[in-house]
């Protein structure tokens, strides 16, 4: 499974890289707000940053709704880099324009999927990505596990090349449980990411070896 990480910040982006385990980036304008990022020019710039940084592919959210206004706005972001995958919302106009971006082999992620038909639709107008929300039907008291399991299946049953990006991750089980179920990407948070490190028998058995390490030199 691929982990991409789900922020606008340079220095988590950074960390993540790192690390060593970063395969891409997923971004909207609300992470791009928070890290005080405005005017169109600014946006363009951290994007070319962000990829400057990650190996990997980098969302960039459109924030047209409308079909002529999504494929400029598309067309514009697909230009900055080969790694930007444009993302583009699950609604009518957004299907026709993930189709049009499809048959030009400019990479899309169709966000804002809750449900099983949402992904077969993508996944027919030839998105890359479907980003099913689990942490957010979590929210509502829905399994968002359940939608990530249906949408695998679908596809297999029909050799979809779609991969489901599961997003809105919010901690490590989630990471886990979708790895299980076999979604092809995860994007979350890097304290999510971080967490699988830990454990409390890996910590306690460190600090048993380094305390014996300690004894055997005092001697």
């Amino acid at each position: 499974m691929k982990f991409f990480i789900d922020t606008a910040s340079l220095k988590e982006i950074q960390e993540a890289q790192d690390i060593g385990v970063l395969d891409g980036v997923t971004t909207n304008p609300s992470l791009m707000a928070k890290e005080g990022i405005a005017g169109k020019d600014n946006v363009m710039r951290h994007y070319k940053a962000i990829c400057e940084i990650v190996d990997g592919d980098v969302s960039a959210e459109v924030i047209s709704t409308k079909y002529e206004e999504m494929i400029n706005e598309g067309e514009e972001l697909a230009e900055i880099d080969e790694q930007i995958v444009v993302k583009i919302p699950m609604i009518k106009d957004g299907i026709k324009a993930i189709k049009y971006f499809s048959e030009r082999g400019i990479k899309t992620n169709c966000t804002l999927v809750f449900s099983p038909g949402q992904a077969l639709l993508a996944a027919k107008a030839g998105a890359t990505y479907v980003s099913p929300f689990v942490g957010r039907l979590d929210d509502i008291s829905t399994d968002g596990m359940t939608l990530i399991e249906d949408i695998r299946l679908i596809y297999d049953n029909y050799g979809y090349e779609t991969q489901i990006l599961a997003a809105s991750v919010r901690h490590p089980m989630h990471i886990i449980q979708c790895a299980k179920i076999g979604a092809d990407v995860m994007t979350g948070p890097l304290s999510a990411i971080l967490a699988l490190l830990n454990h409390p028998l890996t910590d306690s058995g460190l600090a048993k070896f380094l305390a014996d390490h300690a004894k055997v030199n005092q001697k």
